[in-house]
């Protein structure tokens, strides 16, 4: 079973959390803190493994009981739930070690695979002592890849996403538009369009707006390197 402590100064939302907690197997709500500085006290006289933490809270914030659990090299893991969605939060938070970020409001469906995901990750950890590249890259890869849809959404066809695919590795050093993908594969636009959201939307591009001085704004698109192993199940 593994223990959760739950920070949340909000009183309703920290028995909402329990009681999407409960409903995962695994898992045991342990002890519920009001204030990052209330969860330092109750983590020197309690044994937790994984914290759901809130950012935003009077005191102290969550970021700031990040910081600590850190700095003082206790094994905790932490799923951050919270209503801050900005960018220099979120990225401060996971290089503090944030196993995962979920933005308040979410559904039950995002909660349920995160939780899920990260008690098959923390089991696969438990059973092996050691470790080769490919067990260590399936188990670094598990909890994204999890999350990842199942099939393709529907309007999209297996045989168009790998004609886009291969114009894209063509590409892959260098940023593209969507008229760079038009150009090379006669797909219209709006097509083009559909499967690049899609592949933005799992990951596997980064998407920048670029404002000339006349016409409407172009999104200009670049491959995440590290992410390509995710197309494979579509194709």
């Amino acid at each position: 079973m593994i223990r959760v402590m739950i920070v949340e100064d909000d009183p309703m939302v920290a028995e909402f959390n329990k009681r999407y907690l409960e409903q995962i197997e695994g898992f045991e709500a342990a002890v519920i803190c009001r204030s990052a500085e209330e969860a330092m006290k109750e983590l020197e006289n309690h044994s937790v493994e994984l914290l759901l933490l809130d950012i935003f809270m009077a005191g102290q914030s969550g970021l700031d009981l990040l910081g600590y659990i850190r700095k003082s090299e206790k094994e905790i893991d932490v799923i951050v739930i919270s209503a801050a969605s900005d960018k220099e939060r979120i990225q401060k938070a996971m290089r503090l070690g944030a196993v995962d970020y979920l933005i308040k409001p979410f559904e039950f469906q995002r909660f349920n695979a995160a939780l899920s995901s990260y008690r098959e990750k923390s089991l696969s950890w438990k059973d092996q002592k050691t470790l080769n590249q490919e067990e260590l890259d399936q188990l670094i890869h598990h909890q994204e890849d999890k999350l990842l849809p199942e099939e393709l959404p529907k309007g999209l066809s297996q045989e168009t996403l790998r004609v886009i695919w291969d114009v894209i590795e063509q590409l892959r050093s260098t940023a593209f538009s969507t008229d760079d993908i038009v150009s090379q594969t006669g797909i219209s636009r709006v097509s083009v369009r559909k499967y690049l959201k899609f592949l933005s939307d799992i990951g596997l591009l980064e998407v920048n707006i670029h404002y000339g001085t006349v016409g409407r704004p172009v999104s200009q698109h670049t491959l995440k390197e590290d992410q390509t192993h995710r197309i494979h199940h579509y194709l």
